[in-house]
Order: C-alpha cells, then structure tokens, then sequence
C-alpha cells in the first residue's frame, strides 16, 4: 500500500482522495506542514509516499502518470509529488524545513509541492515529470478558477487518452494499423481483470510454443493452425506492452521477458518449421540456422551502432538530414519502416506462408526479406559514419568492447600486443572472419580450418587492441558474430549427417541469448555480463576455435554428441547468471521503446 498526505483543508465536493484511493494510497490528511512531517515519517520505510495539494484539479491519469510510475525514484505533476523508498530521505529533509520555516503556519495556499519538487531536484534527485499533453493538472487559486479547471476536465476523455498513450509511439505499419487498434481493448480488458503483463507475456510464450509444436506436425492443419497461433502470439506480445503503459505496471522482470521471449518465440518456431519439414522428408535445418543468424547479427547491428552513437558528439550526418527530411513525408515513414522488416511485418509474413506454402518457401522468403532489410539499414548506418565525424566517449567503447565478447585467448594477446602500431579495427575482424569462413567452405573439419580459427583468434585481439573509437568500429561486435556462427553452421552443413544440424541451431541459439542478454544489461546501464562467465564460455574465438577442433577430431556422430554438449553447458551457464542477476535487486527496470526488432 503506498500513502498519500493531502495538504491544507479538503474542498467540499472533491474527487480527489476518491482518485487516490482507485491509484492504490491510503488517504492521510495534513493541515500543517508539521502535520505532514509527523505523517511522513509514520509511513513504513519500504512504502511510496506522495504528498498532493488538497485543492488539486485534474484527470485521474494525470494524476497516475505523476504519483505511480515505477521506474522513477521521483515525479511530479502540478500540485502533487511523489517518491520511492530511495528518495524518502531527500522529501524527509525537505518537509522537515519547510515544517521549520513555517512556524506552524497552515501551507494550503503555499505551494508546498512545487517547493518540495524544487527541493529534491536542489538535493540532487532527479525528479520525472510526465509530459501531460490535453491531461490537466492543476491547483486553482479561486472558485472562479477552480470552476473553470473542471470545465477543462470534463472536456477531456481520459479514458481514450489513457488507451492511446498505452500504444508505442513509434512501431511498425503492421502493428499500428493491423493489431494495436483492438489489442489496446484486450489490454484494458487484462487490466480490468488484475492480469499482470508479466502474465500476458508468458501466454504469448506459450502460445508461440504451441504454435511451433503444430508446425512440427508437419501436416498442412498443423501449419494452418502454427500460422494462426503466431499471429495470436503476437498480439498477446503487443497487448503485454500495452498493458504495462496502460496501468504503469513495470518492472525488472517484465522487461527481461518481454525482451527475451520475443527472440526465444521466433527461433522456437524456426525449429518448429525445421521438424515439421523433417517429416515431410524436407531438410531445412540449414536454412533455419541461416535464418536466426542472419536475424541475430541483424540485432547486433543495430545494438552496436546504437551504442556507438549513444552520447557521442558531433556534427549532424548529411545521411541523418537526408533520412529527417524523408520522414517528414508522410508515406516515405511507413514505407521505410515495412522495409526494414520489423518484427509485426516479419512474423506476419511467416505466418502467412507458414499456413499457405511449404517451410522452405517460408525460409527462403524470410532469409531474402531479412538480407535486403540488413544491406538498406546497415549501409544506412555506414553511411552516416562515415559522414558524421563524431567524438565517440569511453563508455561507446567500452560498450562495444563488451558486445565484442572477447575470451581469455583475445585477452592474452591483448596483454602481449599493448603498444603496437594502430590497426583498423573492422578491417581486422572482417580479415579473420572471412579467413575461418571461407576455410570451413573449402576445407570443413580438415585441420586447415582449425589453423585459420586460430589466424581468427589472432586477428580478433588485433581488432580489439585498441579501444572501439573509430567511425565504424560498431561493426566489429555484429562481425565476430557472423564469423563465430557461420563456421558453426558450415561445419555442421559439411558433417552430413543427420542430427548436426539440428546440434548446430541449439548451439547457436545459447550462446545468441548470451549474446542478448549481454545487449539487455548494457542498456540498462548495469553493464556487461561478468567476466568469469565471458571466460567460462571461451568468448567468441574461444567458441569457434575450440569447434573448428572438435570438427577436425571425431567423426560426425561423435561432432554431434559434442556440439549437444556444448550447447547444453553455454545454456546452463548464460542462463543461471542470467536469471540470478535479473531476479536480483541490482537489475535494471528497463522499459525499452526503441525500434521494433
């Protein structure tokens, strides 16, 4: 239960401890600002406190949007201010001179908030404040005033604005015109019910995973009822979201499941698709593997990029002038965001080829609309890099350092080649990759390969020698990532034997949500994983070196039974640091409204 203190005398006829109470506060009244001290300091130490003007005038989300947001210590609308446990000290100081200041003196006409608001942000609290937009929020002066505030109000539908704010303000043509004008409904409905987001993104999980056990069926009811299955899941994943805006509920945890069961919805279904082709005596698993690398090195493009850029300094990008101006046409926004094949797009369209054609057809439409959206956006990105001379900080590259997950083998080299001669950094990590790629293509599990996996090792420490500062040092994280998974795939393409594959894709697949969760940790400011599991699962060029080795070694049943094993000793570690630090209390409440992936 969190408390409200109102200030000063209840006008007559107010709504105003009504609305609180509906936000989930227990209603104290203060006449005085001792009153309000001596209130403060009887709420329980763990408890959200607000303090709001007894006069208060306005719409009950606005009210909501300043008082109950989680993912701030402090907020504020006019009239009302409201903090968490972790900035009760700062309103304690606060209240407690202006109770000595008063002399006792009666504060209901003395904007009390507004100086406690102005208090903690001189305290050094960073103190959020909403933007209101046609909500209205206010403390009348008079009756006259008080009068002409409720007018305002009554014209107002807080209800449709509530619902149109719970929609992401930037999203793609599919999702905005094809499921979030009825999905914010079911949003409402879930909130109406007491569901949890949380809640609602686990059904969208399950739903998905059913979805992939019909098209593992591989029968053509199975992949009807898959494709319709996807489309539902997909709503539920915009409903969780929606939820979350609507009703305020976020939280730690829902931001780590909404981020990572989109990725683990997605692959699930790609290996659904496999198995039901299987069974009609098609194999497709190389073109599955294909498919959630070329996707998960998409991501990492637009992580690292993003991270690069995140609080750098320069001049604007002709590029980036160029792409402002496109936006400000209308159609051109849509059509360059249905382009980029965003996530309502993509599982749409695999949806609908999923029920109508063959999972072949589906991969090969999927893998051709994913090469073309990642060609436009990162020459785009190259582009602008190249354009902008930027000033990119220490944080951009130690984030980038941390996407690069270097292991022990890089770190060594690092160690014994400090001082040498400045390299290009994606020069270097495109030399190594291509060179233990294109050695898989020629060579597969011959000990040329393993001998060029080290040559990959070697140059990987010379991209990374020096920190990631460059115009397009960004892309040496995505780089590493499509050197380490391609040699996967290639290696278990050229085993030949049935089962590889299908190894290959559960390997890559933990150590891509390493490889996600790593991103998700960056961005809430908390960091890379820790060291001792970058080290326990050899880095990038550990991984490859140590395949390219099992490769050349044992037969292909045996590379089978070794990448199982390896692929269940990456997941058990990436996921028990994972869960244990996202169920910690250090983790981050990140609410992510980027792009849509």
């Amino acid at each position: 239960m969190s408390t409200a203190i109102l200030t000063g005398q209840p006008v007559p006829g107010s709504s105003l401890e009504g609305d609180l109470r509906s936000l989930g506060f227990d209603v104290r009244f203060a006449a005085e600002a001792g009153d309000a001290e001596t209130l403060l300091a009887a709420v329980p130490a763990g408890e959200r406190v607000a303090v709001v003007d007894a006069r208060f005038v306005g719409h009950p989300h606005a009210l909501r949007l300043g008082l109950t947001d989680p993912r701030f210590p402090a907020s504020a609308v006019p009239g009302a201010v409201s903090v968490l446990p972790e900035a009760r000290r700062a309103l304690t100081r606060a209240l407690a001179r202006e109770s000595s200041a008063s002399g006792g003196v009666a504060v209901a006409t003395d904007n009390l908030e507004g100086r406690l608001t102005a208090a903690l942000d001189a305290d050094g609290v960073a103190v959020y404040r909403p933007e209101l937009g046609s909500l209205v929020a206010a403390v009348p002066g008079d009756p006259q005033e008080r009068n002409e505030i409720r007018q305002a109000v009554s014209a107002v539908d807080d209800e449709a604005i509530r619902l149109r704010s719970a929609v992401k303000a930037r999203d793609g043509f599919f999702t905005t015109y094809c499921v979030s004008p009825y999905s914010r409904y079911l949003a409402r409905w879930c909130a109406r019910r007491g569901l949890t987001p949380n809640q609602v993104t686990t059904a969208s999980l399950l739903t998905a995973l059913v979805a992939a056990g019909c098209a593992a069926t591989g029968t053509r009811a199975g992949f009807v009822a898959a494709g319709l299955l996807l489309l539902f899941s997909f709503v539920l994943d915009c409903t969780d979201g929606q939820l979350a805006r609507y009703s305020l509920q976020y939280s730690t945890l829902g931001a780590w499941l909404d981020a990572t069961f989109d990725r683990a919805k997605e692959y699930a279904y790609y290996a659904g698709l496999a198995l039901g082709a299987a069974r009609g005596g098609d194999d497709v698993w190389a073109l599955a593997l294909g498919a959630m690398i070329l996707q998960t090195c998409r991501h990492v493009v637009d992580f690292s990029f993003n991270e690069a850029n995140h609080d750098a300094t320069a001049n604007t990008s002709p590029t980036a002038a160029l792409s402002g101006k496109l936006d400000s046409v209308g159609w051109t926004v849509w059509v360059r965001r249905m382009i980029v094949l965003p996530i309502g797009e993509r599982w749409a369209m695999i949806a609908v080829l999923t029920a109508l054609t063959t999972p072949r057809i589906t991969f090969y439409a999927l893998l051709a609309g994913c090469a073309f959206a990642a060609t436009y956006t990162t020459a785009g990105r190259v582009l602008r890099s190249l354009t902008r001379k930027a000033r990119r900080t220490d944080r951009a590259a130690q984030a980038l350092a941390d996407l690069a997950d270097s292991g022990p083998l890089v770190e060594l080299l690092v160690r014994l080649a400090r001082g040498t001669a400045r390299h290009t950094a994606p020069v270097s990590a495109l030399v190594g990759g291509f060179l233990v790629v294109a050695s898989a293509v020629l060579w597969g599990s011959g000990w040329q390969t393993v001998v060029f996996a080290a040559a990959y090792t070697l140059m990987s420490a010379i991209a990374v020698v020096r920190p990631l500062k460059g115009a397009l040092d960004w892309l040496v994280p995505p780089v590493f990532r499509a050197a380490e998974y391609l040699t996967v795939l290639v290696l278990a393409v050229k085993a030949d034997m049935n089962g590889v594959l299908p190894a290959a894709f559960g390997l890559v697949a933990a150590v891509a949500y390493h490889h996600y969760d790593t991103v998700y940790r960056i961005r809430g400011n908390a960091g890379a994983p820790p060291r001792w599991l970058v080290r326990a699962t050899g880095g990038h060029e550990g991984r490859t070196l140590l395949v390219t080795v099992l490769a050349a070694v044992l037969t292909a049943a045996q590379f089978e039974v070794a990448l199982t094993a390896l692929a269940v000793a990456v997941a058990v570690l990436v996921l028990f640091e994972s869960i244990r630090f996202w169920a910690s209390s250090g983790a981050p409440a990140v609410h992510d409204e980027g792009e849509p992936a």
